[in-house]
This record gives C-alpha cells, sequence and structure tokens, in this order.
C-alpha cells in the first residue's frame, strides 16, 4: 500500500507525522474566540489600499482561540483551493481497500491543460492516482485536478465533499480552467475565507479523515512548491507550513493552509484576495504581506 511503505511512506519523515497530528477538530471547534487588535484590522485596510485589491482573511490560533476576521464570510473565487479537497476525497471516499492510490489513469493530448507541465511530461506513460494528487497538490497541476474531478464524478462532487464536512459554502460547479474566471457576480466556484480555513484545518488539524490518509494530504501539502513567494514568504523560515495557493482572472489570489510555529503552535491561515478588472495582475506580495502580518498578531 502506498500510504505505509515504499518511497512515499518513507518521505512522510518524523516531522511530518508530528505536525499532522498536532491538534484535534475538538480544540479547533470549541476553543472560545479571542478578538484581534482593531490595529491589525487597520493594517489590512492598509494593504487593500496599497495592493488596490479586496482582501478576505481568516486566522485562527487552535490554541488560544484568538481569530482575526476580515471580510471572513466574504465569497472569493475558490480558483485552485478546490484541489486539496479533491485529493482528501479521493483518499476518504474512493481508496477505502488501500488499491486506488495505485491505480494507473491514461489521458491523452486533448485532456492538456494550462499549467500542466507534470501531467504533460507522463502523457506517454500514464500516472498513478497518487501521482495525479501530488502534482495537483503541489503543483498545481491543473489536468491532474480535472482527471480528480473526473475520477470523483464531477465538479459537485467537491460541494458534496466539503457539506460532508459541515462547509455549508464552499462550492465547485465547473471543470479547470473555466472554474477560475472569477466574475464579481459569481456565486459558482467560490468559497469565503472562513469557510475553507476551517474545512482545511478539520482535513489537516482534525478527524475528517483516517490517522494514514490524514499523515498523507499533510505531506503533499508540507512539500507544496507553489507559495514561496506569498504565504511562506511572509512566515518566519523555521515554521513548517501546509498550505495550497490558487488564482485566477481579475487579480484572483489565495492561500490557505496550517502553519506550525517553533513550538508546534497550529495556525489556521486563510487569506483570499481579488481586484476589480479582468485582467489585473495577481500580487503576491500581497499575500506575504498579510501572512506576516497575521503571524505577528497571533503569535
Amino acid at each position: 500500500m502506498l500510504r505505509t511503505s515504499g518511497p512515499l511512506a518513507s518521505a512522510m519523515n518524523r516531522r511530518t507525522l508530528l505536525v499532522a497530528g498536532t491538534a484535534t477538530a475538538t480544540a479547533l471547534l470549541t476553543t472560545p474566540p479571542a478578538r484581534a487588535s482593531d490595529g491589525v484590522t487597520d493594517g489590512l485596510r492598509a494593504l487593500e489600499g496599497q495592493y488596490g485589491a479586496r482582501l478576505g482573511v481568516y486566522a485562527h490560533h487552535v490554541r488560544t482561540g484568538k481569530t482575526i476576521r476580515h471580510r471572513a464570510d466574504t465569497l472569493f473565487p475558490i480558483c485552485s483551493l478546490f484541489k486539496t479537497l479533491a485529493a482528501a476525497a479521493v483518499l476518504r471516499d474512493l481508496d477505502r481497500d488501500g488499491e486506488v492510490l495505485s491505480r494507473r489513469i491514461h489521458y491523452t493530448a486533448a485532456d492538456l491543460l494550462e499549467n500542466s507541465d507534470v501531467t504533460r511530461e507522463h502523457l506517454a506513460t500514464g500516472m498513478t492516482i497518487a501521482e495525479l494528487c501530488d502534482a495537483t497538490i503541489r503543483h498545481s497541476d491543473n489536468t491532474a485536478g480535472n482527471l480528480l474531478l473526473r475520477e470523483l464524478g464531477g465538479p459537485t462532487a467537491i460541494t458534496r465533499f466539503a457539506r460532508s464536512l459541515g462547509d455549508p459554502v464552499t462550492r465547485l460547479d465547473r471543470w479547470e480552467t473555466e472554474l477560475n474566471s472569477g466574475e464579481p457576480w459569481r456565486i459558482t466556484d467560490t468559497t469565503s475565507p472562513r469557510a475553507i480555513g476551517r474545512t482545511y484545518a478539520r482535513l489537516v488539524l482534525g478527524d475528517a479523515l483516517s490517522r494514514p490518509d490524514r499523515a498523507l494530504l499533510t505531506h503533499w501539502l508540507l512539500h507544496n512548491q507553489t507559495s514561496g513567494t506569498r504565504l511562506r514568504a511572509g512566515l518566519p523560515s523555521s515554521w513548517a507550513v501546509a498550505d495550497k495557493t490558487g488564482g485566477g482572472s481579475y487579480g484572483t489570489n489565495n492561500n490557505v493552509g496550517i502553519a506550525w510555529t517553533e513550538d508546534g503552535t497550529p495556525l489556521v491561515l486563510s487569506i483570499m484576495s481579488r481586484k476589480f478588472d479582468q485582467d489585473a495582475t495577481t500580487e503576491n506580495k500581497l499575500i506575504a504581506d498579510t501572512a506576516h502580518l497575521l503571524a505577528g498578531a497571533l503569535r
């Protein structure tokens, strides 16, 4: 089984397994909230003005309960944040006998999309479902994301999965890459900073997945390759970060995950942003600056 033997399992080192089990869903959901200072809100508003963007934030210190909210329930395009849910749904719902992850999926050149370097490289051989999960999380490979959606039964499977976790907001309606269109009036293919942040926390810190599945999902997120100039750039280099990015039209730029401080304290960090023109550029430094502000406020 890929979960317990072979190169993939050996890559899940002691630190990975430790941080995967640091907190529980009970701690996440029952710790009384503490109000963040008004200075943090002022700082977030200043960043909105500096970058000409709308910013949504949900940040939660799991041990103290301190929570920072800014447009936390505003809807933003979900973009590639759905890919973590897709991999988690595969682990929970499809791989019950431990054999599905090793099944090889073959696809054609017609399936290949932009930002699909990993699947393009393996066009001739196909990829196992485990490799597709790895590619869609660590490299945000769009074709891998669609192939996982196909295995799950389509985009609405992500909505059903979110509802099963107690998330009433997160939804997916379209496939890559149409789901990234990001029109301001859309409620399809959206989530909120609070909803997606708490869902990621349930998957990584809680009991939504079995312990082996949680460890494997966390392993993929810890080795994400797309947030080096975003969330991770704003956090101390000594922290462990398990996260996923997403971006699209209207300057949409998202980064959500769990960060562990030097002493193993988990912080839920959910940052979503968008601009107002369809062709607006994404601002990775906005995410990094926001993460830096949140880290300082929550420590």
